[in-house]
């Protein structure tokens, strides 16, 4: 039986080890880490958001990220300190910007059919991830950026997506602890939030029932093309595998670029926190519905009864997992406007590296070389796309096992 390695224990890696072994290949999963999950995929703002499908590409981002430089405690910051990467990323940044709204569209198409895959496996393994059905609900605080929403939403539709504008009376209504002055809002009421972290280990459970060999603990040191195979080196020991899957987040550059391609992965940190809804009056006042505050680029999720989850904020600092204080902060206080009620006593932050290209569509399929594929560069929205993708590099993979036999 032909044999692949899959490089990378986080959602993608997951997702991509388990659809191939749905289809009959012979799978080794490879992770640096003891468990899957523990980067990226931990803890991030925990929602399954087509309606967040709007790449990053436009105008308005780059007149907020000069606006904000100044501020440490900026939605964007930007380090301004110059490097061969960040110069390369944001140049192709901007070249992308003539494509922001096709690329929106087929953001927003991927979402869609990565959410009933993403559903069914989860149906299938019997995994719990505190999945919540209640929609997301987008909130503006002025008429400018409420205005610039309509435009987003015709985009959404094209690819497939309903949302629709709602009033402050009727955000209320959807989410009724919500507190503060808002112009208006959009909901998505087929968009739902779940634990990134308590799925992908579920499924890492499921694909070594499946039969994938889950190396954990092992650490990549080198991979080249031999014979027609890959060598993948982990220390000392080596193996030779028919294919390669790399999924292997912010570290999917340098593995590339060992063989031969050109994938200009940039990691942007993002920052979360949970707080710890211990009693009734803070599960009362706590929200149901998962929220995205665009004045402040946050959003929140709540992660069954005892949980809230609020993330967000892009830095662009290199490969940094700093957990900073004036970062945490506005995530803080967020809750502390916007919920009151919530007791804040007890919050755990977290920090995580987003692996982004700077067209804001992920790689997934090919490289250069045979034998070579990748399902990388998914940025803030690896866990609303991973089943979609995973399906998508597993099916090109595992025909050209086929057709190579």
């Amino acid at each position: 039986m032909k044999r692949v390695a899959v490089i990378g224990g986080g959602i993608t890696g997951v997702t991509s080890a388990y659809a191939l072994a749905k289809r009959g290949v012979n799978v080794t999963l490879i992770e640096r880490h003891r468990y899957a999950a523990m980067e990226t995929s931990y803890a991030n703002g925990g929602q399954l958001s087509a309606s967040h499908a709007e790449v990053w590409n436009h105008k308005a981002t780059i007149w907020n990220a000069l606006k904000w430089m100044a501020r440490r405690d900026a939605p964007l910051l930007l380090n301004p300190t110059p490097g061969w990467h960040k110069l390369s990323w944001f140049a192709q940044f901007l070249a992308a910007m003539p494509h922001y709204e096709r690329n929106t569209i087929a953001t927003a198409r991927m979402a869609i059919a990565a959410r009933e895959q993403l559903f069914a496996w989860a149906q299938t393994e019997n995994i719990a991830f505190d999945h919540r059905r209640a929609g997301i609900l987008h909130i503006y605080r002025d008429r400018r950026g409420f205005e610039r929403a309509a435009g987003v939403s015709r985009l959404l539709a094209q690819g497939g997506l309903q949302r629709r504008a709602v009033t402050p009376q009727e955000m209320r209504a959807i989410e009724p602890t919500l507190t503060g002055d808002f112009y208006g809002g959009y909901y998505t009421d087929s968009d739902s939030t779940g634990d990134i972290h308590k799925f992908t280990s579920g499924l890492a459970d499921a694909c070594a029932r499946l039969g994938v060999a889950c190396r954990y603990g092992a650490q990549v040191t080198a991979l080249a093309r031999e014979h027609g195979k890959v060598r993948v080196s982990l220390g000392e020991d080596s193996t030779l595998f028919d294919a390669v899957v790399i999924c292997a987040g912010t570290a999917s550059r340098a593995l590339a670029a060992s063989l031969g391609d050109h994938v200009n992965v940039y990691p942007v940190k993002g920052y979360s926190i949970t707080v710890q809804l211990d009693d009734e009056a803070s599960q009362a006042a706590a929200p149901k519905v998962s929220l995205l505050d665009d004045a402040t680029k946050l959003v929140s999720s709540r992660l069954g009864e005892d949980r809230l989850r609020v993330a967000g904020t892009a830095e662009f600092n290199g490969i940094n997992y700093d957990i900073r204080a004036d970062r945490i902060r506005p995530l803080l206080q967020w809750v502390e406007q916007c919920f009151p009620g919530v007791n804040t006593r007890k919050v755990i932050p977290w920090a995580g590296l987003r692996p982004m290209l700077p067209a804001m569509l992920p790689k997934v399929g090919p490289g250069k070389a045979p034998g070579v594929y990748y399902n990388t560069g998914h940025g803030h929205l690896g866990w609303t796309l991973a089943a979609a993708t995973a399906e998508l590099v597993a099916e090109v993979v595992a025909s050209s096992l086929a057709t190579n036999r």
